[in-house]
């Protein structure tokens, strides 16, 4: 008997977005065919930093509040941020802060079951994080240390801390795990450090107040915002090219690069707008969005998700178009988010 052999039908991915929410104390997760808050992570701490193990298994948060003997610290205000912003943002409020360098934690979260498995002490309050390629390493930038902690994800361990510059700020490894960028906010200068020594190589200079950052998918271009005069920095790291500097208005914060990696997205929290500058051309779109427009990331599918710095919210943004697909309602402000597809 004749039998017909029916094509394979692929499953498809299935995407989840975690949404650290700061002071709240809690990872939201998103589901991004259909952009619904369909879990919340508790007792996380004070989370900013937030990146996802190669393997999906595990999310790395880093908390923003420190302790310094057994009292709670206001950490180290980032320079994006106003002074206002950053008081009404944590508490107790400024005078009780101490002087002695505090202790914050990483927090280590199974993304199956949804809940905290590890903490590590780190010296200083943790603003973002990265996970080497191979899973092995996580990477906390510190402030009020002038550092980064180096983690190792099988140890549960701090293996060393490492200078990089004033008021580190946001951090990023070489596609191929060997390098590792660090913004030094207070220098104006990128840290570009060899991963297998962990010694500092050089220093790439920026705009002024150089913050968030994002490498092209062959690692041959960093970008890099600069919250001090406005402007974004593109940096080629191969060869000799001239970069270029893109004035993208007040206070800039997130950047995200689009699926097709030909145009960066750029939000203005001052200004309440998210650019669109096509790497081709120089064209420069521009949405207005507001009350200020915060982290942005995009999701792989077309979308970009945008958080906003006063409101608990989440702007759901068409990468083609720029349109506003949907507002998402959250418990918190979101910061550094986190992506996992699932084949």
């Amino acid at each position: 008997m004749f039998m017909a052999w029916l094509p394979i039908q692929a499953v498809p991915a299935a995407t989840e977005i975690y949404l650290p929410l700061g002071a709240s104390g809690q990872v939201q997760v998103v589901e991004g065919d259909t952009d619904r808050v369909a879990a919340v992570i508790q007792d996380v701490g004070n989370a900013h930093g937030l990146a996802i193990t190669p393997d999906l298994r595990y999310l790395v948060a880093g908390s923003y509040t420190e302790t310094v003997l057994g009292r709670k610290r206001v950490p180290p205000k980032p320079g994006e941020m106003s002074e206002a912003e950053h008081q009404r943002h944590h508490q107790p409020a400024a005078d009780s802060r101490g002087t002695e360098q505090g202790t914050s934690h990483i927090s280590i979260i199974d993304t199956s079951s949804k809940t905290v498995v590890r903490r590590i002490a780190v010296q200083g309050a943790v603003h973002h994080v990265a996970v080497s390629p191979n899973g092995r390493v996580a990477v906390a930038t510190h402030p009020g240390k002038g550092g980064v902690s180096i983690i190792d994800l099988r140890q549960y361990q701090v293996l060393q801390t490492l200078a990089t510059g004033r008021a580190p700020n946001y951090v990023a490894f070489s596609p191929d795990g060997r390098l590792l960028y660090v913004s030094n906010y207070g220098d104006d200068e990128v840290s570009v450090i060899d991963v297998e020594s962990w010694v500092q190589k050089h220093k790439i200079s920026t705009g002024d107040q150089p913050g968030h950052m994002i490498l092209s998918v062959d690692g041959r271009t960093l970008y890099v915002n600069n919250v001090g005069d406005g402007t974004v920095s593109v940096i080629p790291l191969a060869g000799k090219g001239a970069g270029r500097t893109y004035t993208v208005g007040a206070s800039p914060h997130g950047v995200a690069l689009s699926d097709d990696g030909k145009s960066l997205f750029v939000s203005s929290q001052e200004e309440n707008y998210l650019l669109a500058i096509n790497l081709l051309n120089g064209a420069i779109r521009r949405l207005a969005l507001g009350p200020a427009p915060y982290h942005v990331t995009a999701l792989g599918d077309g979308k970009l998700y945008v958080s906003s710095r006063a409101k608990k919210m989440l702007w759901v943004v068409d990468q083609g178009t720029l349109a506003v697909r949907k507002v998402i309602e959250l418990n918190g402000i979101a910061h550094q988010m986190a992506v996992a597809v699932h084949q």
